[in-house]
């Protein structure tokens, strides 16, 4: 009797903006597969144009020519979803825009599509939490458009700092004591969570430390972007080294 061919592990592709922190989705996809996940996370960078936390320049990023043009490379991962691996340049579209990013990738891909800032909507919804605190990579006017998507999601923000970065290339740069120095100065005695929603940012590795430090959940960018994408192939996985979310 034939043995019985190897289940293909499934797979959700991410459309990551530029270099910065995308070597976290190789990590997150490890940890997950240590906890017993069976699934892929690959990831195709898409072309940015300019590297600025401004307005006019994350339209751009995020514009529908942009992420199509890396459709075809993502769906040859052999994956059943796809999401936009980016905060910034999705919620900068507003509410009603950014469901128009998804939708349109969605029907260019022809898969289920998702983006960053619906990872945190979805994440805050799942923890169970009204009130968050968001300390952000970004100037302030950029981290106010976030705040104000957030309060459209029914989320309260109690507290909302920026810190003035311009460029996803700096904030690569950053390491744990730059990202608990500003997840520290962002949070708030009324917060039941702390958001922070940069993909450029690194956090996989040292979730769980913040989590410890601030007493509350701690959302990442590049977690919620993967536990969205896991939503979207309809996978549950436990897995406490990501955080409260994952537990």
């Amino acid at each position: 009797m034939a043995a019985a061919a190897a289940r293909t592990p499934r797979a959700v592709g991410f459309l990551y903006p530029g270099y910065s922190a995308e070597d976290d989705y190789p990590r997150l996809e490890g940890i997950l597969r240590e906890a017993g996940a069976d699934v892929r996370l690959p990831l195709v960078h898409t072309d940015i144009g300019e590297d600025a936390h401004r307005v006019d320049a994350l339209l751009e990023m995020g514009s529908a020519a942009r992420l199509a043009a890396k459709v075809e490379e993502v769906k040859g991962h052999g994956v059943q979803a796809v999401v936009w691996a980016c905060t910034s340049a999705s919620f900068v579209f507003g509410w009603e825009g950014a469901h128009e990013q998804v939708n349109e990738l969605s029907a260019t891909a022809g898969l289920p599509a998702s983006s960053t800032s619906f990872a945190f909507a979805h994440a805050v919804r799942e923890l169970g939490v009204e009130r968050v605190a968001v300390a952000a990579t970004y100037p302030e006017d950029v981290a106010e458009l976030f705040a104000a998507f957030l309060k459209a999601a029914g989320a309260e923000v109690v507290a909302m700092r920026g810190s003035g970065i311009i460029t996803a290339a700096e904030v690569g740069t950053w390491g744990m004591e730059e990202v608990r120095r500003m997840a520290r100065a962002g949070d708030h005695p009324d917060a039941e969570a702390v958001l922070l929603p940069d993909t450029a940012l690194h956090s996989a590795a040292w979730i769980p430390a913040l989590e410890e430090e601030l007493g509350k959940p701690v959302l990442t960018a590049n977690q919620v972007t993967a536990f969205e994408g896991l939503r979207l192939l309809g996978e549950r996985v436990r897995c406490p080294e990501l955080g409260t979310l994952f537990a």
